[in-house]
């Protein structure tokens, strides 16, 4: 089905068209509730287990992280065991390299915030490109202070910790990485610290706080949420991490526009702020099944569908994450589908922005960006094959592997460039494509 060109092995994969794809299979663990889990066990008092963590680069960066800050960190087969707590923790002696993550930067840079001394994140080329101006302000308000390149304080970034104060913050742009930030730094800080959302970003930083024993609380207001911390001593305890959702919405999109296909994803996390997707495919006519199955994860299965555009607004699908592959739906879809308000894809790994409506004309459809709105007109029917550059980027370098499959042709082969950034997330992605397109009814 697919494989590395011979004169750069990893670098570039070649997928076959004809693929029909049928079968069930498990997602990595979901990487923003991974990194979260290390952060969390890290200062917490005692040793904490976490089972099912991402196994992608992304994580394993942070897990590096939090060692390199005191922590204790073990594994033993499948279980990392976590020796944590404040007394523990202390600037690093080097520099943290985060590689990839902007998630584990902004995060830590908020632990950061509260330990005496210097502590210096930086990464790859992709994330020295990323804007960390957006913790730098609210962490510089708090008391630490943030220095990084020009006025967008780009990475390497230093934080330097001390006596902190609460704020009362309104992110300009709705961002559960900012957020968090905020919450870590708030744990430690001198009263309340809150952060006032206007639109709801994934709940997992709070939620895992009050489970950990944080004074920690949470009101609704409008579309978004108000969330307040006060300094709380964390307590260990044990973390399973359920399928991540996020890579879970390539297959459903894979299901829903091959012909013939059938694929269930379980178990994976069902929290409704992480759905958004499945909610739009569903407006456009996808057949997709969600069943729970207890403890905040269930499972999804998406059937073969006729797709009709329809609008998108940014709210429905706050972290953007999901863009890529929707845009893929798109392109097979009757009619024109128009993303609003996603500008924000223009700071991610990649410029996602100009990237997704490549990936459309890529595979034969038509795209524009309109200020910053991403406007599709679909197909109507089968996807065309072609040639795309992820530029680093996972999730664009998957999106296009499930375009390129979904293709008609058995021979119509698609090259995709920069398929090396898949190992941050989801490592075992083009083994998990051969089995489902090998799977049980498909005839391969």
């Amino acid at each position: 089905m697919s494989g590395s060109t011979p004169d750069d092995p990893g670098r570039t994969l070649s997928v076959n068209g004809g693929a029909r794809l049928s079968g069930s299979l498990a997602v990595p663990g979901d990487k923003s509730i991974s990194h979260r889990a290390l952060l969390l066990a890290a200062l917490a008092e005692g040793t904490s287990t976490i089972t099912g963590l991402s196994p992608g680069d992304d994580v394993a960066r942070t897990r590096t992280a939090v060692a390199a800050l005191g922590a204790g960190v073990d594994a033993d087969g499948p279980t990392v065991v976590v020796h944590g707590g404040r007394s523990r923790l202390h600037a690093p002696d080097a520099r943290l390299d985060l590689g990839n993550s902007g998630t584990g930067l902004r995060l830590l840079a908020g632990v950061a915030a509260s330990l005496a001394g210097t502590t210096s994140l930086s990464g790859d080329d992709s994330l020295r490109s990323r804007p960390m101006d957006r913790v730098a302000i609210p962490l510089t308000r708090m008391g630490a202070r943030v220095d990084g390149g020009g006025d967008r304080c780009l990475p390497p970034i230093t934080v330097t910790g001390g006596p902190l104060v609460g704020i009362d913050y309104t992110p300009p742009v709705a961002s559960a990485q900012v957020k968090s930030a905020i919450l870590l730094a708030g744990l430690d800080a001198d009263g309340d610290t809150v952060v006032r959302e206007p639109v709801a970003t994934r709940a997992h930083t709070e939620e895992m706080l009050a489970a950990a024993g944080a004074d920690v609380a949470v009101e609704p207001a409008g579309a978004g949420r108000v969330v307040r911390i006060r300094r709380s001593r964390l307590l260990c305890g044990d973390y399973t991490v359920p399928g991540d959702p996020s890579q879970a919405a390539f297959w459903l999109v894979g299901s829903v526009i091959s012909p013939g296909s059938l694929v269930t994803v379980a178990p994976v996390y069902l929290g409704p702020d992480r759905l958004g997707f499945v909610g739009v495919l569903r407006r456009m006519g996808a057949v997709i099944e969600v069943e729970e199955a207890g403890g905040g994860s269930g499972s999804l299965t998406g059937y073969t569908s006729l797709l009709h555009g329809t609008t998108v607004e940014a709210a429905e699908i706050p972290s953007l994450d999901e863009v890529p592959i929707l845009a893929v739906a798109a392109t097979a879809a009757l009619g024109q589908t128009r993303f609003r308000d996603v500008g924000e894809l223009r700071v991610k790994e990649s410029d996602r922005l100009a990237g997704s409506a490549a990936l459309v004309r890529a595979f034969g459809g038509t795209a524009e960006v309109d200020g910053d709105d991403l406007v599709v007109e679909g197909r109507g029917g089968p996807l065309q094959p072609g040639s795309f550059d992820a530029h680093g980027d996972h999730r664009m370098a998957m999106a296009a592997a499930i375009a390129g499959a979904v293709c008609p042709g058995p021979g119509d082969v698609t090259t995709i460039a920069g398929w090396e950034s898949v190992a941050t997330s989801y490592p075992g992605f083009a083994d998990d494509l051969d089995r489902l397109r090998s799977g049980p009814g498909s005839g391969r």
